[in-house]
């Protein structure tokens, strides 16, 4: 593996065939609920695990408990899943991962997982396992986070959204006065108006897969910071927090080519977010989520 992102193989001899696409669906629970029910298909494939902590989604640090999960390029879609979640059953059990990563040399089915989250499911001496995996609908997560890229000012805008549960279909921001204009998202998940929106303060306003959307407000163009919103996807979100700027500044990968995404969710946002919390559970994995 070339590039940025080196990984540390742990395989071993032997094959894993990968099985047949299963199908699986997300039944909505409860009536009255304001989330839309959505299938999901449970796949088949294999797992291995590295030990880099980087990755091709742009997100300055790994979660905090290090379970984490890189895809294929069919799967990552150039960056189109970033930010979501799989639940990965294995032989020894299952664990939730956050996609952060692409693993070039792995092909469909194939995900390549944290060192940490393949110790949850399976025997690291054995160096790649069976596995079961599934996209998790609408986890609970903290309030939303942006990240202004280096290079950023008030004639080329650039953003890294962080803790949106679901994958991101739909950015737009505008400045002081300004009106609402739709940024493009590069395969190395960062957001980008290039004509620029003015010096700041921005709102933003976030659109993910399933059509929740939230907008925050007082985002500064401040480069290479990690800002804090007061709010999150769906529901009504937590209390404001103060913003906070990472201690250490960390390079984001250079854009390279790629193919055009396959997994990228095209239909319009929902009318309007969620008012109240919904349970799902998956058919096939066997795994609940929460849907706000």
């Amino acid at each position: 593996m070339t590039g940025a992102w080196q990984r540390r193989w742990w395989l071993v001899g032997g094959a894993v065939v990968l099985a047949a696409l299963l199908t699986g669906a997300f039944a909505l629970r409860g009536a009255g609920s304001a989330c839309a029910a959505a299938a999901a298909a449970a796949k088949t494939g294999k797992a291995t695990f590295y030990t880099d902590s980087g990755g091709n989604c742009s997100y300055p640090s790994p979660p905090d408990d290090r379970l984490f999960v890189a895809l294929s390029p069919a799967e990552y879609a150039d960056g189109a899943e970033c930010g979501g979640y799989l639940d990965v059953r294995g032989p020894n059990g299952s664990v939730r991962v956050k996609v952060v990563d692409q693993c070039p040399p792995c092909e469909a089915g194939h995900i390549d997982l944290s060192r940490e989250a393949f110790e949850r499911i399976g025997d690291p001496v054995e160096g790649i396992i069976p596995v079961t995996y599934t996209t998790v609908a609408s986890p609970r997560t903290a309030n939303l986070t942006f990240r202004i890229k280096e290079g950023a000012s008030a004639y080329w805008f650039a953003v890294l959204v962080d803790n949106t549960g679901n994958a991101l279909r739909k950015v737009e921001a505008r400045g002081p006065g300004g009106s609402w204009r739709s940024a493009h998202r590069e395969p190395y998940n960062y957001w980008l108006i290039d004509s620029g929106i003015g010096e700041g303060p921005y709102s933003i306003r976030v659109t993910d897969v399933r059509g929740r959307s939230a907008t925050a407000t007082g985002i500064d163009l401040a480069p290479e910071t990690t800002q804090t919103s007061g709010v999150r996807l769906g529901g009504a979100g937590v209390a404001p927090a103060a913003k906070k700027k990472t201690p250490t500044k960390k390079p984001t990968p250079t854009p390279t080519a790629r193919p055009s995404p396959t997994a990228a969710a095209t239909t319009p946002p929902a009318a309007a977010p969620p008012t109240e919390a919904a349970t799902l559970a998956n058919a096939d994995a066997g795994i609940g989520s929460r849907c706000d």
